[in-house]
């Protein structure tokens, strides 16, 4: 009886999860569930399907790093909201195509990009936040920056989250607009986990250094 009382509602939830309308299914949700460094990126198998990427900068010098496989002339939607949690109203992260025939651009140096790559850096847009409302999961965020990007040529292409200021707090990287269903089954249960403030970290904010992200040549 308890296992039943314990499986109902998780089968519930991934039911509804299953269950909601297409206007539900703007992206597919998935979770850092182990840190996004430059070894160990995450890998978006299409980059023109919404998706929805729940991470957390949880160190003064954590950068987060998301890679995919482009074409020359698509058209990439890439964007940045944060959470409405206590604490995260003036959090915004900074984000950064990198990839190949890109233009030159003056990267911190701790953000890691291939040699010979250039970058276009999107920083937040400057002002109150937007508000925002998603019904599904029936939470509340701010729009920091949004812009389609049309890549340059086929490639392999990263992209990397950071703070400037060195801040830390939750975010959700949205790479694609094109709906299709699919994501994360357990997305009800580990939202609830990543709806919490972030434990602020034990050591002081280093100076950021810049280095210049190099355009790889013309064709």
């Amino acid at each position: 009886m308890k296992i039943a009382r314990l499986v109902t509602p998780f089968l519930l939830a991934a039911l509804c999860f299953l269950a909601a309308p297409r206007s539900a299914e703007a992206h597919q949700p998935y979770f850092e569930d182990e840190d996004w460094s430059a070894d160990s990126a995450y890998r978006v198998t299409d980059p023109t399907i919404s998706t929805a990427l729940y991470a957390t900068l949880e160190s003064h010098t954590d950068v987060d790093y998301v890679t995919f496989t482009g074409r020359g002339g698509q058209r990439i939607l890439l964007g940045v909201t944060i959470p409405q949690i206590a604490g995260q109203e003036n959090f915004a992260p900074t984000i950064a195509l990198i990839g190949p025939e890109l233009p030159t651009a003056a990267l911190p140096k701790r953000i890691a990009a291939p040699a010979g790559s250039g970058a276009l850096i999107l920083a937040p847009d400057p002002g109150p936040a937007t508000e925002f409302f998603e019904p599904f999961s029936g939470t509340r965020y701010w729009e920091r920056q949004e812009a389609r990007v049309t890549l340059p040529v086929d490639g392999e292409y990263r992209v990397a989250v950071w703070a400037d200021d060195r801040s830390i707090g939750r975010y959700t990287l949205v790479v694609g607009d094109r709906e299709a269903p699919g994501g994360d089954f357990a997305f009800p249960f580990k939202l609830r986990a990543y709806w919490t403030p972030v434990p602020a970290p034990p050591e002081t904010i280093p100076p950021e250094p810049t280095a210049t992200a190099h355009h790889c040549g013309g064709r």
